[in-house]
């Protein structure tokens, strides 16, 4: 317990002269913005997933199984459009391959333009689960969550992909000392699940009691926040940074 509690502080309160700096804390955000904005795309859009495209490609065989309220068109579209992306956040990984701190800002302020510009869309609309709107929300957040996922893979921070918790998950339980292991990094890990839960527990009661638009607000205020703590770590020549 007290090995979990302390992996935990060290993320929440992370060594600025550690392996990762203020990473941990930060992606910990973004894990939550995955939380609403999975919230919003499956209960305003209709069954489809911005962020897990396991859960997308899944929804592709059950339409073609002829399964009742999955959409084909829908799911392809949110998958080329993640893909797209996570072209263009590679793109931009690439233009910051010596520098962590630069990556993570400026991805977290184009998801940042991309995550409102989708709530602006939704706002302005009467229904934003019809068509035309429903395609234009699902490209906007899309590319968002496909760039978010190709700059964390590239900041390659164990245990904190934001986005997908099965091998999180899979990590606590087959790494704890149940199964012999010694590094269940339950702390950081259980965060991470954490963090995801509270998202989209959240997301989803504002869809439900207030406006729908609500959780992408949230989620585009956030990932500003984020963008505004690393400009502070934009020149910084921490070993993080590397």
């Amino acid at each position: 317990m007290i090995t979990a509690l302390r992996d935990a502080w060290n993320t929440l309160v992370p060594d600025l002269d550690g392996r990762h700096g203020p990473l941990p804390r930060l992606l910990l955000a973004l894990t939550v913005v995955t939380g609403f904005v999975d919230a919003f795309s499956y209960l305003v859009l209709g069954h489809v997933f911005v962020a897990n495209m396991t859960g997308n490609v899944v929804f592709i065989a059950f339409s073609l199984a002829g399964a009742a309220g999955f959409s084909l068109t829908a799911s392809l579209v949110f998958l080329l459009s993640f893909a797209a992306g996570a072209l263009i956040g590679g793109r931009v990984a690439n233009r910051f391959p010596d520098h962590r701190g630069r990556l993570l800002l400026a991805a977290t302020v184009l998801e940042a333009v991309l995550v409102l510009a989708a709530c602006l869309t939704c706002e302005l609309s009467a229904d934003p689960s019809t068509s035309p709107t429903r395609y234009l929300l699902i490209v906007l957040l899309g590319w968002a969550m496909g760039g978010q996922n190709a700059a964390v893979r590239r900041l390659a921070v164990p245990d904190l992909n934001t986005t997908v918790l099965t091998m999180t998950v899979t990590g606590i339980a087959a790494d704890g000392r149940l199964a012999g292991g010694t590094a269940s990094k339950i702390g950081t890990r259980g965060l991470s699940v954490a963090a995801m839960f509270l998202g989209a527990l959240a997301g989803a009661i504002l869809i439900r009691h207030t406006a729908v638009s609500l959780p992408l607000l949230i989620a585009g205020l956030t990932l500003a926040g984020t963008a505004a703590v690393m400009s502070g770590h934009a020149h910084s020549t921490r070993p993080w940074t590397a």
